[in-house]
């Protein structure tokens, strides 16, 4: 089966995680699509559970019959408070099978302010073996300070039939050219990011964009913006593979009390290094 580039940078990933034993207590996967993405997850799930692959613990987790695994979806418009107060006690007993003990929260943007601070006592003081896999359409959507605390992971392919906006465009002309990027550091922050909320919209755009792009490097018959096209053409996929990660660390930041003027000059010194 041939993947998208985002997907085959996910199963790239969740197995070198596995592989180097680097598996953190919490993960939010940002999905394009519930039901078609959730083999993704799945499949994740499996490798942390049982890497050598066994089959019978494969397909208790395909049948919903691993007992170690639990799932949260909303209930009605949203997750209560009470479906995460029964995971916790759930979660307080020992594995059945004496495995790493996973919760899966579908549409973690519906967490509202209870059951959101219901579920920070599991990412703020996670114990040991127990990891939690969040999952959502749009991780701006996530309350902040549960965002923080996760590991995010996209495997959205970020094709859209949509052009580039002009503020996103102009950013992604300077950052194709590190010296464009330095010299024009005051502008960008006078008139494109000029506070956190926008900052925030318009990095998670360019992110889509380099995501966008890298689909139309592995297919051209992926739509893609022929302005962000001539922009990257000369620019290697590792380096906007590496672009990518940044702005994916870096925007995690906005959750805390930071100064954005000192974040925007850390930010902008990372990008001018790769």
């Amino acid at each position: 089966m041939n993947l998208s580039v985002a997907k085959n940078r996910y199963y790239n990933l969740i197995n070198s995680i596995v592989k180097n034993n680097k598996i953190s207590h919490a993960y939010l996967i940002e999905v394009d699509n519930y039901e078609d993405d959730y083999k993704c997850i799945m499949d994740f799930v499996k490798l942390i559970i049982c890497s050598s692959n066994d089959d019978d613990i494969n397909n208790m987790i395909d049948s919903g019959n691993y007992p170690d695994l639990k799932i949260i979806e909303p209930d009605g418009n949203s997750i209560k408070k009470a479906q995460l107060i029964k995971l916790q006690e759930e979660f307080r007993n020992k594995s059945f099978l004496n495995n790493r003990m996973i919760y899966i929260i579908k549409e973690a943007d519906k967490l509202n302010d209870s059951s959101g601070n219901t579920i920070l006592k599991f990412l703020e003081e996670p114990e040991e073996d127990i990891i939690g896999i969040l999952v959502t359409t749009n991780r701006y959507k996530v309350i902040d300070t549960i965002l923080s605390r996760c590991q995010v992971i996209s495997i959205q392919d970020g094709i859209m039939n949509t052009d580039c906006d002009e503020n996103t465009l102009n950013l992604l002309k300077f950052l194709s050219k590190k010296d464009d990027l330095f010299i024009n550091y005051q502008y960008i922050c006078d008139n494109i990011l000029i506070d956190k909320l926008i900052a925030k919209d318009i990095l998670a755009s360019l992110e889509s964009v380099l995501l966008q792009y890298l689909n139309y490097c592995s297919d051209k018959n992926v739509y893609c913006d022929q302005n962000v096209v001539g922009i990257l053409s000369n620019i290697s996929t590792d380096k906007i593979i590496r672009y990518i990660a940044i702005i994916e660390e870096e925007v995690k930041k906005f959750e805390f009390n930071i100064n954005y003027k000192l974040w925007l000059d850390c930010f902008f010194a990372k990008l001018i290094e790769v």
